[in-house]
């Protein structure tokens, strides 16, 4: 049941011509890779498909807010599980601007 959230969000209708559409979790899986590593996306492992794939469907979903859903989908399922909790939380200060005189 929790995939079916992520799923409906990333499916899109499928063409009756044309190439076929490369397996969206192949390409979440390269979307991730290039974030995580931070490296180009001409970069990305062939293993992952195409990185003008993984780039326009990452752009593509972007704008269509497909990431704030599942983040939406992934914050829920964790406080319905007792997984999330906010009773302690950490900034990473790479986040948090610093001005000169340490202050805001």
């Amino acid at each position: 049941m929790k995939n079916e959230k992520c799923k409906a969000s990333l499916s899109s209708p499928r063409a009756s011509v044309g190439r076929p559409r490369i397996d969206d979790r192949l390409v979440v899986n390269g979307i991730l890779y290039v974030l995580v590593t931070g490296c180009r996306w001409m970069d990305m492992p062939a293993k992952y498909g195409s990185y003008k794939t993984c780039w326009d469907r990452f752009r593509k979903w972007s704008v269509m807010g497909v990431w704030s859903k599942i983040l939406e989908a992934l914050i829920a399922m964790g406080y319905s599980t007792g997984k999330l909790s906010l009773d302690r939380v950490a900034v990473d200060s790479t986040t948090v601007k610093a001005c000169k005189g340490g202050s805001l």
